[in-house]
């Protein structure tokens, strides 16, 4: 995420805000804001959604990497996407932004969203993912019943699990029985809070 700071600097420039209302806007103090500019702090993934959102741009553009889209893409190799960290199969983890490899994916597929790519650690989701695998996410905030989905809970905390929507709330299925489901109700799906953060399109092995 190193060209994060300057994007994020240049967006806000763009937008004639100063840092103390582009926090108001983002729920961030000034110094939060400086600290980003300056690249002496990354934001969790909440908060690239939230900036995305508001300056209408895509997480690639965020974080700097369109440039290196561009080089990298031909018929043959497709488009180099970034692995931005861990995402816990197993109890939520904190999620760790920085930028640890780089993934392909077909062009035609870059073209169709955002993506991202996280590598799991744990085993709840055995035999269909393992400890060490990167999935492939399309950043997307909602998903089908029954579909796998990398999910924020409190802002900070990523886990992977089969998503099933329930009257009273929202179930987290793991796929190795040794693991518990993860229960939220309503309540918690609003003010912890537990959001969407994308979904899990490919899972790719490594040996």
């Amino acid at each position: 995420m190193s060209e994060f700071c300057t994007v994020f600097k240049n967006l806000r420039k763009d937008n004639r805000l100063t840092q103390a209302e582009l926090g108001k806007k983002l729920g961030l103090a000034p110094s939060t804001v400086g600290m980003y500019e300056r690249g002496q702090r990354e934001p969790d993934f909440e908060t690239l959604e939230k900036i995305s959102n508001l300056f209408s741009v895509n997480m690639n553009t965020l974080l700097g990497k369109d440039n290196a889209f561009e080089e990298n893409k031909n018929p043959l190799s497709g488009t180099k996407i970034p692995v931005l960290g861990k995402v816990a199969a197993g109890i939520p983890i904190t999620a760790i932004e920085n930028i640890l490899d780089y993934e392909e994916i077909s062009s035609e597929m870059a073209a169709s969203g955002d993506y991202v790519a996280l590598r799991i650690q744990g085993s709840s989701m055995e035999p269909r993912m393992y400890d060490g695998d990167v999935v492939i996410v399309r950043v997307q905030s909602s998903v089908e019943h029954g579909e796998i989905a990398v999910v924020m809970v409190d802002g900070s905390e990523a886990t992977v699990k089969k998503i099933q929507f329930q009257s009273n709330g929202i179930l987290l299925q793991p796929f190795n029985p040794s693991f518990e489901p993860i229960f939220y109700s309503k309540d918690e799906v609003e003010n912890l809070p537990v959001r969407i953060f994308g979904k899990v399109v490919e899972c790719r092995q490594k040996y």
